[in-house]
C-alpha cells in the first residue's frame, strides 16, 4: 500500500515528515498523553510514500463515516470486539488510534513509520504487510458502539441513546452467543477482500490490550446495492435483492429514514446512524429443491427480472395486496410499517460446511436505520410472524450498534460520545 502526496493529505496525518510509530504512540498513551478531552489530537501512525490513484480511495474524514452510503465494494470483513479493561483513558486512546489507522489504511497507506519492512530487523514490523502491492480498494472503515458499552464501565449508562434499546426476541430466531452482541464494531469494505482483512488485522493488532475480537464475519458479493446507477445484486437464493433501497443521492430519505438527529433525544448521535446486523443461514439444500414457482410465490418477486409478481419490470411499484400475502416482499413493504425505510448493504457469506453435507451459507444482514424500533423490529416482528421465506432461513447471530457520526480533521470517531 501506498501514501498519499502531501498535496493529497488532510486533517491530523497532513504534516509533513512527522510520522509517529505505533510503539511511541502507545508509550504517550502509557504516560497519558491522550486523554478523554474534546480537541485531542490524533498521532499519525504512518510514513509517507508515493500516491495510489484517488480512484481507489474513499476519504474518511466527513460529517458521516463512511461505510454507509458509500457505492458498495465487493468484499466486508465484519469485527465485533469486546472491551477488556474498564480503564476509560485507554479506550479513548484506542479509538484515537483506530482513527489515524483507519486515515492511513483507507488511503492506502502503511502503518507506523518504518511500515512493513523498514524496522529493526529484530522488531516486529509495524505493518502486517499483507497489503503489499495493493492499492486502497475504495477501504472503508465503519466503527459502532454496541449496548453493552453503556453498562457503566466508563460512565456512559446516562449517554445510552433510547434507539440503542436490546432487540426484541423474534419468533423463529436461533441465536449464537458467540455470533452475538459486543462492546465495539468495525466494518471493513473493500474491493479486494486481501485489503479489507489486512484492515481489521491491524486494528486488532492496534487493540492489543484493550480490547479484543469476539466474533468476526467475511463476506463477498454484495446483496444490496447503495447506487441507483448499478445493477440490482442477487442473493445466494439467486433472486435480485435490494431493488428498493435508499441511495445515496436520495438525500431526503436519507434524512428521514436513516441519519440520527439531536432531536431524536441523543444529541452525540447527530449525523450518525443504527445498524442491524444479522447472520442469517440460508437453506440452501431445501431451497435448492423448491419449484421456481414456490420460489417466486415465497419471494414476491420474478426471478428473472425481478418484477412485482403480476408486473413486468423490476422497478415497477409494488402493490403488496396483489401479492401472496405471506411473500417476503408484502411483508417487509414500508407500508405496512408506518412508512419505514432501512439502508440496506449486506454481503453473501459461505462459512465451510455444517459437517453433514449441507453449506453454512447465507446473508450477513447490514441495515442503516434512523431509529431500530420504528424499522427494523417492526419489519422483523411481521417477518418472523408470517413470511413464507422463514422455512428456508435460520437467523443465527444479531447485534445492534451505535453508529456515531464521522470524524472531522483532528478529530476521532465517537469524540461526541465522550466530550
Amino acid at each position: 500500500m501506498t501514501d498519499p502526496t502531501p498535496a493529497q493529505q488532510s486533517g491530523p496525518d497532513a504534516a509533513a515528515g512527522t510520522g509517529l510509530s505505533r510503539r511511541r504512540a502507545l508509550g504517550l498513551l502509557g504516560a497519558g498523553a491522550l486523554g478523554a478531552g474534546v480537541g485531542v489530537g490524533v498521532p499519525s501512525l504512518h510514513a509517507g510514500a508515493a500516491a495510489p490513484t484517488t480512484r481507489s480511495t474513499v476519504p474518511f474524514h466527513g460529517a458521516h463515516q463512511a461505510g454507509i452510503t458509500t457505492s458498495m465494494q465487493g468484499h466486508l470483513h465484519f469485527a465485533s470486539f469486546d472491551v477488556t479493561t474498564r480503564d476509560r483513558a485507554a479506550l479513548v486512546g484506542l479509538l484515537q488510534r483506530w482513527t489515524s489507522a483507519a486515515a492511513a489504511l483507507t488511503a492506502g497507506r502503511e502503518l507506523g513509520v518504518d511500515g512493513a519492512l523498514g524496522g529493526q530487523p529484530l522488531a516486529p514490523p509495524e505493518d502486517t504487510g499483507e497489503a503489499l502491492g495493493h492499492d486502497a480498494s475504495r477501504l472503508t472503515l465503519t466503527f459502532g458502539f454496541g449496548p453493552s458499552l453503556f453498562d457503566g464501565r466508563f460512565g456512559l449508562a446516562g449517554r445510552r441513546p433510547a434507539a440503542l434499546a436490546d432487540l426484541p426476541a423474534f419468533a423463529g430466531d436461533v441465536l449464537e452467543p458467540a455470533r452475538s452482541g459486543g462492546d465495539l464494531c468495525v466494518q471493513a469494505c473493500a474491493d479486494d477482500p486481501q485489503v479489507a482483512v489486512h484492515a481489521i488485522r491491524n486494528l486488532t493488532r492496534l487493540a492489543s490490550g484493550v480490547a479484543a475480537i469476539k466474533w468476526a464475519q467475511l463476506g463477498f458479493g454484495r446483496a444490496s446495492s447503495t447506487n441507483a446507477r448499478e445493477a440490482t445484486p442477487r442473493n445466494l437464493f439467486g433472486f435480485k435483492d435490494g431493488t428498493a433501497n435508499i441511495t445515496a443521492d436520495d438525500t431526503a430519505a436519507l434524512e428521514e429514514h436513516v441519519w440520527a438527529s439531536a432531536a431524536d433525544g441523543a444529541s452525540w448521535m447527530a449525523g450518525g446512524s443504527y445498524l442491524v446486523a444479522r447472520q442469517i443461514r440460508m437453506l440452501t439444500e431445501t431451497w435448492d429443491r423448491t419449484s421456481l414457482t414456490e420460489q417466486e410465490q415465497v419471494t414476491g418477486r420474478s426471478k428473472g427480472e425481478g418484477a412485482p409478481l403480476g408486473s413486468r419490470r423490476e422497478r415497477d411499484a409494488v402493490v403488496p395486496a396483489a401479492l401472496p400475502p405471506r411473500s417476503h416482499v408484502a411483508l417487509a413493504h414500508p407500508s405496512a410499517h408506518g412508512g419505514a425505510r432501512m439502508l440496506r448493504r449486506g454481503y453473501n457469506f459461505v462459512d465451510g460446511a455444517d459437517g453433514l453435507g449441507h453449506l453454512d451459507a447465507g446473508l450477513f444482514f447490514l441495515a442503516y436505520q434512523r431509529d431500530p424500533r420504528r424499522a427494523f423490529v417492526s419489519v422483523q416482528r411481521a417477518l418472523s410472524r408470517s413470511d413464507a421465506m422463514g422455512e428456508y432461513l435460520r437467523h443465527t447471530g444479531s447485534s445492534l450498534w451505535a453508529v456515531p457520526p464521522g470524524a472531522l480533521p483532528g478529530g476521532w470517531v465517537g469524540q461526541t460520545l465522550f466530550a
